[in-house]
């Protein structure tokens, strides 16, 4: 029953949402098209449910084919890549709001585990690769809230002059594992619906600790 009405959730937000949000959508459309490169949409492909790809759709933030210059996958605060709505609308997260197409589509849910790319998700422990998408990735997830930080934890491991690559697969891809590994146990609307709200909680008060304080199991962040 819960993912009957999960999935029935899931149309219905999309859909709204895109009706809602398309008075912001488009004005962001229109600068894309006129600044940077032109580009308004990226397509990646992910690893989605039960270990499948697919392609997410966000709106374009970086130069073309930056995957493949310097820094590759990874990207951090002030990256040179980063064109030049860019850095707005990762900061405020409105570049993952394409999503909202793929959630219609039933790629993804709203809430969920982040969907990432088949390098970041070979470095996944096996036991987190074996269950990890064993739920519909999301748009936003309990990861999402504890990593909102995460390109300025990765800045402050390059300038420290350490290996932001070690640092993902030895420090951060094992302690999100554990993190979604603890949503699959305690899925529910109640949970969903938390971090929901927390989703929205943390882009206005990106310091807040509030949700080890609606979630006191939730496994404490190493760092």
């Amino acid at each position: 029953m819960y993912l009957i009405f999960k999935r029935f959730f899931d149309i219905l937000c999309s859909g709204l949402a895109l009706l809602v949000l398309s008075p912001l959508l488009i004005p962001i459309i229109i600068g894309l098209k006129l600044t940077g490169e032109g580009e308004v949409w990226y397509l990646q492909v992910r690893v989605g449910y039960k270990n499948k790809l697919f392609k997410i759709y966000k709106f374009a933030t970086m130069l073309k084919n930056s995957e493949h210059m310097s820094g590759g996958i990874i990207t951090t605060k002030k990256d040179s890549r980063i064109t030049p709505m860019g850095g707005f609308l990762r900061k405020s997260k409105i570049n993952e709001l394409p999503q909202l197409i793929n959630i219609l589509l039933g790629d993804m849910s709203v809430v969920g585990p982040r969907p990432v790319m088949p390098q970041s998700f070979a470095v996944y422990p096996d036991e987190v690769q074996q269950v990890i998408y064993n739920v519909k990735p999301g748009l936003t997830g309990i990861g999402s809230i504890i990593f909102r930080d995460e390109e300025e934890l990765i800045t402050q491991v390059k300038n420290r002059g350490e290996d932001m690559w070690n640092f993902y697969e030895n420090t951060i891809y094992p302690f999100k594992g554990s993190l979604e590994q603890w949503y699959q146990k305690n899925s529910s609307f109640l949970t969903d619906t938390k971090i929901i709200i927390l989703t929205a909680w943390v882009i206005l008060f990106p310091d807040s600790q509030a949700v080890y304080k609606w979630f006191g199991s939730l496994p404490k962040r190493p760092f």
